[in-house]
């Protein structure tokens, strides 16, 4: 391990020692107070031994079972850790996981799992201190996804207030089996702190960090940046080559076979398993980082007294961080408050403000740069600033968005599905890839387009039919899809046979906006809905060609989705993007796809042993565990023949007190006062360095699985 990152280290290991647990177990199953139950589509019986057998189906995603506490909530914060005992009772390796529940939010929940072979004994084991601190007391704190709390807050979780145990499978599509053995809690890790709710306000410091705890690489001062600098400074000047051996100026791997050069990136598949190529003709997995910029933004108004400092509005150095929002973001605080406009003050750019002087944004641009190749980074991801890709130093990819009319009827997390069908929808796309053209579509560093991000796809086969059905007669998917049926039943009449409706003809159909008997009309909801996906696929990808031919049309970052998705974004987009939260095994594509080259488009691990208060969409218990969970994901990808690239998300740890919608995830490679976390940068240089002899080795194939 290199000095800067060696020294720093030590230090976090040594100063991140908290208070230890007491010692010794309890048995929380069986016992007299809890009770176990089957979740949906499962079966559980108790056995003679006490131990109990879990049997699952096939109709529920995540079957199993549920330890319940009778008593109602369940203290669990003396202790610091469940272990779960379970055994493998199929002839398959099936993941058995752990839930603990409570009133919670997405990903603070304390979880896990382990991986058994068939036939085979293990045990989950699950660190409880997903949140460092407490309060002796509720006091209300808005704007954040995750905060401490006192007893009988919501929000966030409470191991004061655990209510039940969920440990299940996630359905594969073939029924399960396994016997739970026992459960019990210990004392092994760390406890909570409890803080006084009296003198919590204000909590968060001139640099942005919290004040109540200290950590290894908290900034105490403006010396103590200009130290990190230095330091820095000469670390990154000492490996400016960076990790990998043999690369050209994209980040490709020279010291593999040479292919064609074409000038811009393209994929090949190459002895069984997919490739980017880069301009010069080399082999390139795209190992990078979104959002990659020197920003963290928050709400300040209507909380002002959160902030133990806040500079003067007319400041000739910090006043220049201040913004005001003029409408509310998508989900959280400042939406359902209606307290809007907001003022918002930025403490990523003030402190970069103070390490680096006046030139800030030159330098954090360059910079970036600068530490991707020292790290082993080959990507600037979506997201990211344009004052860093325009350096093209370092290969990018671009994003923009479709627009037009939405599908009426269709509903998700972030907001309505664009209708494709309607003419403004291929309008506005060829527009926009005009735009981007102009911008990147001829330049050798840019690696692709993604366009859109995280479409509201529904949850199963016919979610779209019923969107359009339910849509009124004018909507132009609504008519695409009448004339869909009315190819296959010709009169309105025998729909009517088929689906037992009673429409006048096929304009009756138009006007209604009910969803017939589901098992009658089933199929057919299922058409409509692939006939929009692949009609959205279709629109996006001649547009990109037609603006761009030889520009990769990378995907629309695929979060939720059934195979459908998959199996159009396949057919009409070079690389299949996702957006992957989790562990391996990774997603792939479904069996008769298309075979091509996939991408996982955001990913990341979150620890709260360094002063942040949500861990993300995936819980670690600590640093160390997080540099392993990105080795272990990096390399499932190097290893999987349709992986081509994996990027993080995100490069800066978000907002202690949350950005517009509330997330207030510390996922980043940085944190806000712009200091680099020592063991996840040396897990990212670790896995660069072996990253293309490792994906030249392993074993390939050409067909889904």
């Amino acid at each position: 391990m290199d000095d800067f990152f060696a020294v720093f280290l030590c230090a976090s290991l040594a100063a991140a020692a908290a208070p230890a647990a007491p010692a010794g177990e309890t048995v929380l199953w069986p016992a007299p107070d809890a009770a176990l139950r089957a979740l949906s589509d499962s079966a559980v019986e108790v056995l003679p031994d006490g131990t109990a057998s879990v049997s699952t189906g096939t109709e529920f995603a995540y079957p199993g079972a549920c330890v319940d506490f009778t008593a109602g909530d369940h203290d669990l914060s003396p202790f610091g850790r469940i272990v779960v005992a379970v055994s493998n009772t199929t002839g398959r390796a099936e993941t058995v996981q752990l839930s603990v529940k409570g009133e919670t939010v997405q990903g603070q929940t304390p979880g896990g799992s382990v991986v058994l072979a068939p036939h085979a004994a293990g045990e989950i084991a699950v660190a409880l201190r997903n949140m460092p601190w407490a309060l002796d007391a509720p006091l209300e704190l808005v704007g954040m996804r995750g905060f401490p709390k006192g007893p009988g807050d919501g929000s966030t979780f409470d191991l004061r207030r655990v209510r039940s145990l969920h440990v299940f499978l996630k359905q594969e599509g073939e029924p399960g089996a396994f016997r739970l053995l026992g459960v019990v809690a210990d004392g092994e890790g760390a406890r909570q702190k409890v803080l006084p709710a009296s003198s919590f306000l204000p909590f968060v410091d001139r640099y942005g960090q919290f004040v109540h705890d200290d950590w290894p690489g908290k900034v105490h001062s403006d010396a103590d940046l200009a130290a990190a600098r230095d330091a820095e400074d000469a670390w990154l000047a000492a490996n400016a080559a960076g990790p990998i051996p043999d690369v050209d100026k994209y980040g490709g791997w020279a010291g593999g076979p040479q292919l064609e050069a074409t000038g811009f990136f393209r994929t090949e598949k190459v002895d069984g398993k997919w490739w980017l190529v880069d301009p010069d003709g080399h082999l390139f997995f795209s190992h990078g980082v979104n959002a990659v910029f020197t920003s963290a933004e928050t709400g300040v108004g209507f909380r002002e007294n959160y902030f133990a400092w806040l500079p003067p509005k007319d400041d000739s150095g910090f006043g220049a961080f201040w913004s005001v929002k003029e409408t509310p973001e998508a989900h959280g605080f400042y939406k359902e408050s209606a307290h809007v406009p907001f003022d918002r003050f930025d403490f990523a750019k003030a402190n970069a403000l103070r390490k680096y002087g006046p030139d800030w944004e030159r330098i954090c641009a360059g910079r970036a740069h600068d530490r991707m190749r020292a790290w082993g980074l080959n990507t600037v991801a979506c997201w990211s600033a344009a004052a860093v890709r325009d350096l093209r130093r370092t290969p990018y990819t671009a994003k923009f968005n479709t627009r037009g009319p939405f599908i009426e009827g269709s509903t998700g997390w972030w907001g309505k599905l664009r209708d494709p069908f309607a003419p403004e929808f291929e309008e506005n796309l060829r527009a926009s890839a005009a735009e981007e053209a102009a911008r990147s579509g001829t330049d050798p560093w840019c690696v692709g387009w993604f366009v859109d991000n995280e479409l509201s796809w529904g949850r199963d086969d016919f979610e779209i039919g019923r969107a359009v059905v339910r849509s009124p007669a004018t909507q132009p998917a609504k008519l695409a899809a009448r004339d869909l049926l009315e190819a296959k039943y010709g009169a309105a009449a025998a729909l009517n046979a088929a689906w037992r409706t009673d429409y006048a003809s096929w304009d009756g159909f138009l006007a209604a906006t009910e969803i017939p008997d589901e098992s009658r009309c089933g199929d057919d909801l299922a058409a409509i809905h692939r006939a929009v996906v692949a009609k959205y696929f279709r629109t996006v990808r001649d547009a990109v060609k037609a603006a761009a031919p030889n520009r990769l049309y990378l995907g629309c970052r695929i979060a939720w989705g059934r195979a459908v998705v998959y199996e159009e974004c396949a057919r009409h987009a070079d690389v299949v993007s996702v957006n992957a939260y989790g562990r391996p095994p990774m997603r792939d594509l479904p069996p008769g796809a298309e075979d091509k080259p996939m991408l996982s488009g955001e990913f990341h691990f979150g620890a709260l042993d360094r002063g942040m208060f949500h861990t993300g969409l995936v819980a670690t218990r600590d640093q160390g565990e997080r540099a392993d969970c990105y080795r272990a994901y990096v390399g499932a990808c190097l290893d999987h023949p349709r992986y081509v690239g994996t990027h993080w998300f995100q490069w800066m740890d978000q907002a202690l007190t949350g950005r517009g919608d509330g997330e207030n995830f510390g996922i980043g490679l940085v944190t806000v006062a712009d200091a680099p976390y020592p063991e996840i940068i040396e897990a990212v240089r670790d896995t660069a360095a072996g990253m293309y002899l490792r994906r030249a080795k392993s074993g390939g194939t050409a067909e889904p699985k």
